[in-house]
């Protein structure tokens, strides 16, 4: 018999001897009745006493009765739903455009049921994407067609691989264990804010795009889709920058949130894209030592918590401030994808062990705030930020940086004691100059706020980077409940860019549901 236990509580330093402790005591036997435990949750508790809490499961031997508790509860085991193949022609092999979460996770589902899928990324592979990206942070030659926005792995390679989601859906669970078979650490499955790092999601994502060739898919990289055939209302086939085509009537659209021209060209086409919301700002960089006191307080550099991280949020009338991608012990990198802009992100290896803690301070913005009703507006919009940016940090790929309280002061200083670990050039500026009024006024008004909830994010010296922008996608592309484009059969749009996504989990997930759609509609190609 198998049950899960909630609310198991130990000591910092307990470890696994304390938590089956706690398990045997809870569950009123011995350790002989046991056959396994198992820790599926664990969480940090800092209200009071720091301390962890667990959720395990066990196997018990048969004839063990179970106290009744309402922390306890069997397991019951039903059995797996077989993925049956649809009886629609599929012409050719189902097509999966874009190698992020998306596309990589549709695509490694679709190959381990028999499809075989062809994958294009206008990207590089792992080994020139990290070439391509170190040359731009050092020298300033942004590739925009290799670069922290595109190729292997998509936009979150580069950034901190966090496996959070508010999603709930038990296809999560298959993520995380696919992440698990390929490289990424135990603790994903069982912490609850898992993440991989991107010094380990490089490798991880290489061994998932092997093992889609290994089941019989191909992946090819350099190669973007340019323009699209239709026949009787169904895509048939996909034209790339090659000089190619691949003929297909099922093609799968895992292009990210920052893959304006595509997003332009199947406008052009026809494709319905409707105004999305999302939400622009900055950097911010605090030393994750006070991130570290603010949070764990007595117990801060405890081996067993490691660095401490924050989500804040602050709700106006019209508006919301609040932290986003929060990266501890990480860096502030340059993220652009076009010529003359600046764009910022941050990442953290696994480790998280840098000096400084960051996290995207950011204000929510919409349609309204766009100027125009056309659909691509708010595509126009974050490139008018990014390219103020770029002019404000001097037009030589500098990006502006500026003590806290010179931004609130509305004044050009230098910097203090928080160095900025930005992987390009920086500029001391003015940020008010490169983020609407709006955006920064409501961002003012949350700092007090923001350091009575956390104290010391509103210290003098903490460190604002500009501009962050590319928190989702600008645009949704509609589907039908099939999961198809409603302007075409047999186009799925998929994950963050299509606007279905808000991160690595959910986005993978995504990429699943779709690649199931697929397989439940068409026979496997032949």
């Amino acid at each position: 018999m198998k049950i899960l236990i909630s609310n198991l509580v130990t000591t910092l330093d307990g470890g696994q001897e304390e938590l089956e402790h706690q398990v045997l005591q809870k569950l009123r036997i011995n350790s002989n009745s046991v056959k396994y435990i198992k820790v599926v949750k664990q969480s940090t508790d800092a209200r009071k006493k720091l301390r962890f809490v667990y959720s395990v499961t066990c196997e018990l031997i048969d004839g063990v009765r179970i106290p009744a508790d309402k922390d306890i509860r069997v397991i019951e085991e039903l059995p797996e739903e077989k993925l049956l193949p649809g009886n629609k022609p599929m012409g050719g092999r189902p097509l999966v455009i874009g190698v992020g979460p998306s596309g990589l996770f549709c695509a490694l589902v679709l190959a381990q049921n028999g499809y075989k899928p062809v994958v294009i990324e206008r990207g590089g592979n792992i080994n020139e994407r990290i070439e391509k990206v170190d040359n731009y942070w050092k020298f300033g030659n942004l590739d925009t067609e290799t670069n922290v926005q595109f190729g292997e792995g998509g936009a979150g390679t580069f950034s901190d691989g966090k496996l959070t989601t508010r999603i709930n859906d038990a296809r999560c669970e298959k993520v995380l264990s696919e992440f698990h078979r390929f490289g990424a650490p135990d603790e994903i499955l069982y912490k609850a804010k898992p993440h991989i790092g991107t010094d380990i999601l490089k490798n991880v994502v290489v061994q998932m795009r092997m093992e889609i060739e290994r089941l019989g898919g191909t992946v090819l990289f350099n190669t973007k889709m340019v323009d699209i055939k239709s026949h009787n209302g169904e895509i048939s086939r996909v034209y790339t920058n090659t000089n190619s085509f691949i003929d297909t009537n099922a093609v799968v659209l895992a292009i990210g949130h920052s893959a304006r021209d595509t997003f332009e060209m199947l406008y052009r086409k026809g494709i319905t894209f409707v105004q999305k919301p999302f939400s622009i700002g900055v950097r911010i960089e605090h030393p994750q030592e006070v991130i570290n006191t603010a949070q764990y307080g007595d117990a801060a550099g405890h081996p067993a918590i490691g660095p401490a991280d924050y989500q804040l949020f602050c709700k106006f009338l019209q508006r919301t401030a609040y932290s986003f991608c929060m990266c501890p012990g990480g860096i502030v990198v340059a993220s652009a994808s076009e010529k003359d802009t600046i764009v910022t992100n941050g990442m953290s290896e696994f480790k998280r062990d840098r000096d400084n803690a960051n996290s995207a301070l950011v204000v929510s913005v919409g349609p309204g705030d766009f100027g125009s009703q056309h659909p691509l507006a708010g595509i126009e919009f974050q490139r008018k930020w990014e390219r103020l940016a770029f002019n404000t940090g001097g037009s030589r790929n500098g990006a502006p940086v500026q003590r806290l309280e010179d931004f609130l002061e509305g004044r050009v200083g230098g910097l203090g004691s928080v160095k900025p670990s930005y992987t390009g050039e920086t500029r001391c500026a003015d940020i008010n100059n490169c983020l609407p009024d709006y955006v920064t006024d409501s961002m003012k008004q949350s700092i007090s706020y923001f350091d009575r909830r956390l104290k010391g994010f509103g210290m003098k010296d903490a460190l604002l980077t500009g501009v962050e922008t590319r928190t989702s996608s600008p645009v949704r592309i509609p589907r039908n409940d099939k999961l198809e484009c409603i302007d075409l059969q047999g186009l799925y749009p998929a994950g963050e860019g299509a606007g279905y996504a808000g991160g690595i989990v959910s986005a993978a997930v995504d990429g699943i549901r779709i690649a199931e759609q697929i397989i439940k509609t068409y026979s496997t190609p032949k």
